[in-house]
């Protein structure tokens, strides 16, 4: 509910403080009065474009602030949170324009945008008139409004749904289609190099065991052949047979010798048993380097095999496993793709019947709700003096998707055997605003319904008719906040709340006021309304009869 407005230094109003109330508010005064300049004032504030010269003259700093009364679930709270903008039972909004033009908005003492404003407005506030070119008259919103008419919010959720199922099984089924065609485009590559890593089949840590056994082997290639020589060197044609030929030569002579040879005789053969342990050792090792040459052939090939596949796919030599590993998976896909694109296609068309299902079961709701909508509009039109105007619902296939498969747009024949066309291209000014009120009439739905500002709606009707305007304009503020602005007497009767818009003029200046009216007050303005500038009793007594009806 829009619960305050206050403006400062705008166009004919210095100082402005007009308090709202639930139910019918009235706006009323004579022509010139100011009455427009209210609305364009709320329009610059809700950031709607509108005219420039917005800025009293001689001012500095032109201002309006709105405050709005919010419940906790107002679709304004999401607007609020999606721009980071403090929340909670209360909405003010502030926009000020300064003698350069430039204009600065705040929502909740924060700044914001326009289009911050914009969104909000579209949650608070709506405006009908005869020059009104969104809300009703906007085609592109009839389908949700069909929809709130037929309460098909669950119908709807199943709908979208479904599409939001059949989105993800149609990018499912792209992106398999698309990995497999990549796959198809490499499929000899990865043939070969499975084959040819299967083939080679290398073990993580294969190739440091294989490089250690090499340069071993490559290490005893090298020492291999003194040791051999040392071994000769002690051996029987070596150490061994001189130190033997020795020994025999002493021991033959050793008794003649009269004992002096039996030291080095015993030292020599001490010395034939190390020379022979020494012997046995070289040998031993001798053994331990021989070796295969076929084995360090087939060492080396192996080693460098491994490293030229590691280079190859420019991988780790550690690593060729994992990597075979994934090839094999990319094959394997590659073999089993015509059969899981089977089943992906089988589950995208279980995805579309879903919602064709969901979809033709909406569409036959939004056929009949079509049908109840123009029997009401038919029902509020006649009354209105429009009984030979047809009001149609229009309903054609549109290209499936998470609103169904409908198309709807409203469209009228203001006269019998004329062809149908868009509310705002067949209604003349009158029968427009007349359309428009008898649509928000029958569209008027429980739940927070947005402001409801009505400009002169009633223009070029009077009478019954515009009787008729009031009560149903009383209908819709019975269930939300309406502000009328107009010049019907008839209208002005079915207010809860009336205030009068003033021009004075005062030491040659020029401005509006607006001053709320109490009973007595209210009877005199209606009078006005009736007889014009001369107010007589019997406009009096009509005004307190349109009061008291």
């Amino acid at each position: 509910m829009l619960r305050a407005l206050e403006i400062r230094d705008m166009l004919l109003i210095d100082r402005l403080e007009l308090g709202f109330q639930p139910g019918l508010n009235v706006l009323t005064g004579e022509t010139g009065a100011g009455k427009s300049i209210l609305l364009d004032c709320l329009g610059f504030v809700l950031g709607w474009r509108g005219r420039g010269d917005l800025l009293r003259n001689g001012a500095e700093l032109g201002e309006v602030v709105a405050v709005f009364d919010l419940s906790a679930a107002h679709a304004a709270a999401q607007v609020l949170a999606e721009a980071g903008l403090p929340q909670g039972d209360e909405l003010v909004l502030r926009r000020t324009i300064g003698t350069d033009g430039r204009r600065n908005a705040f929502v909740n003492d924060r700044r914001a945008t326009a289009e911050v404003l914009r969104a909000l407005a579209d949650t608070l506030v709506e405006l009908h008139g005869q020059h009104d070119d969104g809300g009703l008259l906007n085609a592109r919103g009839h389908r949700a409004l069909l929809d709130a008419f037929a309460g098909a919010e669950p119908l709807l959720a199943r709908v979208r749904s479904a599409w939001a199922a059949r989105a993800a099984a149609a990018g499912t089924l792209a992106e398999a289609e698309a990995a497999l065609a990549a796959v198809r485009g490499e499929e000899d590559f990865l043939r070969h190099a499975v084959k040819e890593l299967d083939k080679l089949a290398p073990e993580p840590g294969e190739e440091a065991s294989l490089d250690a056994r090499r340069r071993a082997m490559q290490a005893a290639e090298r020492i291999r052949g003194d040791v051999a020589r040392a071994l000769a060197a002690l051996g029987p044609e070596g150490a061994e047979g001189a130190m033997g030929d020795a020994g025999r030569w002493l021991e033959a002579v050793s008794a003649r010798a009269d004992g002096l040879l039996d030291a080095p005789l015993s030292a020599l053969s001490r010395a034939m048993i190390e020379l022979g342990e020494a012997a046995q050792g070289v040998e031993r090792a001798l053994e331990t380097l021989s070796h295969d040459p076929h084995e360090l052939e087939s060492c080396e090939e192996r080693l460098f095999a491994i490293r030229a596949l590691a280079r190859k796919h420019s991988v780790l030599a550690d690593d060729l496993g994992d990597f075979a590993h994934g090839l094999r998976s990319r094959l394997a896909a590659l073999d089993g793709g015509e059969g899981h694109l089977r089943a992906l296609r089988m589950a995208l068309a279980a995805a579309d019947a879903a919602h064709a299902g969901a979809a033709a079961a909406l569409a036959a709701l939004r056929r009949t709700a079509a049908g109840r909508l123009d029997a009401a509009m038919a029902g509020e039109l006649a009354p209105l003096k429009m009984e030979r105007a047809a009001f149609t619902t229009e309903i054609s296939a549109a290209p499936p998707g998470p609103e169904g498969i409908d198309a709807v747009s409203f469209v009228v024949a203001t006269n019998p055997g004329a062809p149908p066309g868009p509310l705002n291209r067949i209604a003349s000014g009158g029968e427009l605003s007349r359309f428009l009120l008898a649509l928000k009439v029958c569209l008027m739905r429980g739940g927070e319904a947005p402001v409801m500002i009505f400009d002169e709606i009633d223009r070029g009707v009077g009478g019954a008719t515009a009787d008729a305007v009031g009560r149903r304009l009383a209908r819709l503020a019975a269930g939300a906040q309406v502000i009328v602005v107009t010049h019907s007497p008839q209208v002005a009767a079915r207010g809860s709340h009336h205030w009068r818009v003033e021009k004075r003029v005062a030491g040659g200046k020029t401005t509006s006021r607006v001053v709320a009216l109490d009973a007595e007050a209210r009877q005199g303005e209606i009078a006005r309304m009736l007889a014009g500038e001369s107010v007589t009793e019997a406009a009096r007594a009509a005004a307190a009869a349109l009061l008291a009806g």
